[in-house]
């Protein structure tokens, strides 16, 4: 193999492992949002809310589907 062939693939590896790093610190998608994009079922909580933690909880999701509706149109030009 030549020097250029070799090159190349370790520069091919360095770049797969940079972007394998900034996903373990938290700089890419992470594991759980992509488990949940795949399998939304895992990501469903079945249990009781602790005190207080049902409002948060429903605020918190109206927030992101507010956020996630403005992205929509942004991007869809409205």
């Amino acid at each position: 193999m030549s020097i250029r062939v070799l090159s190349r693939c370790g520069l091919s590896l360095f770049l797969a492992a940079l972007v394998s790093g900034c996903s373990l610190i938290g700089l890419g998608d992470s594991g759980r949002s992509n488990e949940c994009k795949w399998n939304r079922s895992s990501c469903m909580y079945e249990g009781r809310y602790e005190p207080g933690e049902e409002g948060y909880a429903e605020q918190e999701a109206k927030d992101l589907n507010r956020a996630a509706s403005e992205r929509l149109r942004r991007s869809s030009g409205r």
